[in-house]
């Protein structure tokens, strides 16, 4: 009886540790909740586009996407987390260098959020669908052509 109840005790005292990871909306990388107020940083544009991040087409294609919805790009977060390991605050950052080309994540929510704003959704929403996962699914060769 003494083994069942430490192991009860153990397993309450584990579930009440873990508790502060299990909130999923905890992990929301930065985002800016609000348009931005100033002119931002250039996406990467034209020759910039080339070279060896640039090897496959889809690549170029995410870039010029970014570039025509810079706006609600800086209102969406980016799930590989490159705010806490490059200090980025939002997936506008990613198409500022060449990150956003290496990165299959910042390509699909891009490509997701450029899909979302034709369709007439607002960057709140469409932070929303990112937010759930809605552009893991992005195949970035079907997507792009």
């Amino acid at each position: 009886m003494k083994k069942i109840l430490g192991c009860l005790a153990l397993g309450l005292v584990t579930l009440a540790a873990s508790a502060q990871w299990s909130n999923p909306g905890a992990d929301i990388p930065a985002y800016n909740a609000k348009a931005p107020t100033r002119p931002l940083p250039a996406i990467l544009s034209g020759n910039q586009l080339t070279g060896e991040y640039f090897t496959h087409p889809y690549q170029a294609i995410t870039y010029k996407m970014a570039a025509k919805i810079p706006a609600v790009l800086h209102q969406q977060p980016c799930y590989c987390h490159c705010d806490r390991a490059m200090g980025h605050n939002s997936l506008h950052s990613c198409f500022e260098g060449t990150h956003g080309a290496a990165c299959s994540t910042c390509m699909k929510e891009a490509v997701y959020a450029y899909q979302q704003t034709k369709k007439g959704k607002t960057p709140a929403q469409i932070r929303a669908g990112i937010e759930k996962g809605d552009w893991i699914d992005v195949d970035l060769e079907k997507a792009t052509m």
